[in-house]
């Protein structure tokens, strides 16, 4: 059969590579075709666009790229036509993929929806859109199938696929030393802008330091350049295509809000969470946003696990104090490790990415 997926940056490209190892595996004619990044490519589909080609960040960066928007939507449109795959997959990367989701629909094509737009935070009416529009919604997170049957919607718990992933990394790869000093991870981010508005605050607390080694999570769709020019003469490393790696020897974390999150609970690393985007934009989100935490281990967990410091909240002085908070034996640490071994629970145990094959593999034969 022929499967068309769309992902739109770094986090779909990891869930979609393995979705479509799956479903190599249960299809062995599978012919998949994909927008995403190089591990679905590598996985065994025609990438068409890659996500660095996709990833704009915010509401105002959005308005300021609708021309380029729009000209991806009309290609995607006509590649997946010339195509006709027998269903289309969207992972996440809502403000793209809900469009893809209507026209498809219209033309006739089975839709299933993997990894959520989180509909439960903003505009929840795109509940309606979702529930004319995609034939199968499969979630990653829990309390997401309640949330959807509040709207008379039945969507698939599939686990999240983050557990398989670094389950496979913790039992089967060596940790590769990164420095004899011990060492503090910093993820700034897989996106250019967040980077550089992000790293040269994360960087500001290394002189409060001195005995730790600050690494950098390099993206690796970005130069080494772009990290040089923001690093300057600062005694910090770069790691590209390392961050498991990275998490897994590190004592403590600023990480970047988003999956990386999630990821760095998971390896069981303290962290601090860091948000700061353009200031109209993080206005307007405040306005239509209805979630009390941005981090989605504090979201899964429904409460305050790991620190945010988001916007103003974001600097020097909060930064160090939360650091030393988590590199000193004591409460705050006891906390966050219970706390991290109750998110494996939470999270359960099923195989995702299998599970999401089987099931877009059903629609796909309807």
């Amino acid at each position: 059969m022929k499967y068309y997926i769309i992902a739109g940056e770094a986090s779909g490209d990891l869930h979609g590579s393995n979705l479509i190892k799956a479903l190599h595996r249960q299809d062995p004619a599978a012919d998949i075709r994909c927008w995403g990044g190089d591990k679905m490519e590598a996985a065994g589909a025609t990438l068409v666009k890659h996500y660095r080609d996709l990833a704009f960040m915010g509401f105002v960066e959005v308005i300021k790229h609708l021309g380029t928007i729009f000209k991806n939507i009309a290609f995607c449109k006509k590649d997946i036509t010339a195509y006709a795959p027998d269903v289309l997959v969207l992972i996440d990367y809502p403000g793209f993929n809900l469009r893809i989701a209507q026209w498809a629909k219209q033309q006739g094509i089975k839709v299933v929806y993997y990894i959520s737009p989180q509909v439960w935070a903003w505009k929840e009416n795109r509940v309606k859109t979702i529930r004319a529009s995609v034939d199968k919604m499969l979630v990653i997170l829990p309390f997401e199938v309640d949330f959807y049957r509040k709207w008379q919607y039945e969507a698939v718990y599939t686990g999240h696929p983050l557990l398989e992933v670094i389950r496979e990394e913790q039992e089967h790869v060596p940790v590769v030393p990164l420095s004899a000093k011990p060492v503090i991870a910093l993820l700034p981010g897989s996106r250019e802008q967040e980077i550089r508005v992000k790293l040269p605050i994360m960087l500001s607390v290394t002189d409060h330091f001195p005995g730790y080694q600050f690494i950098i999570a390099q993206a690796p769709s970005l130069p080494d350049a772009l990290y040089r020019d923001i690093i300057g003469d600062k005694d910090v490393l770069l790691a590209k295509d390392q961050t498991y790696n990275l998490l897994k020897q590190a004592k403590a974390g600023l990480i970047t809000s988003g999956t990386a999150t999630l990821e760095t609970a998971l390896f069981g690393l303290p962290q601090v969470v860091c948000y700061k985007g353009n200031a109209v934009s993080f206005w307007l989100a405040k306005k239509l946003v209805t979630i009390q935490y941005i981090s989605l281990v504090n979201l899964i967990m429904d409460k305050p696990v790991v620190r945010e410091l988001i916007q103003d909240e974001l600097n020097t002085k909060n930064l160090v104090s939360a650091l030393q908070e988590l590199l000193s034996d004591g409460p705050v640490l006891d906390h966050m490790k219970q706390d991290y071994a109750a998110l494996w629970q939470a999270l359960g145990s099923k195989p995702a990415s299998s599970v999401a094959a089987q099931e877009v593999i059903k629609i796909a034969q309807l």
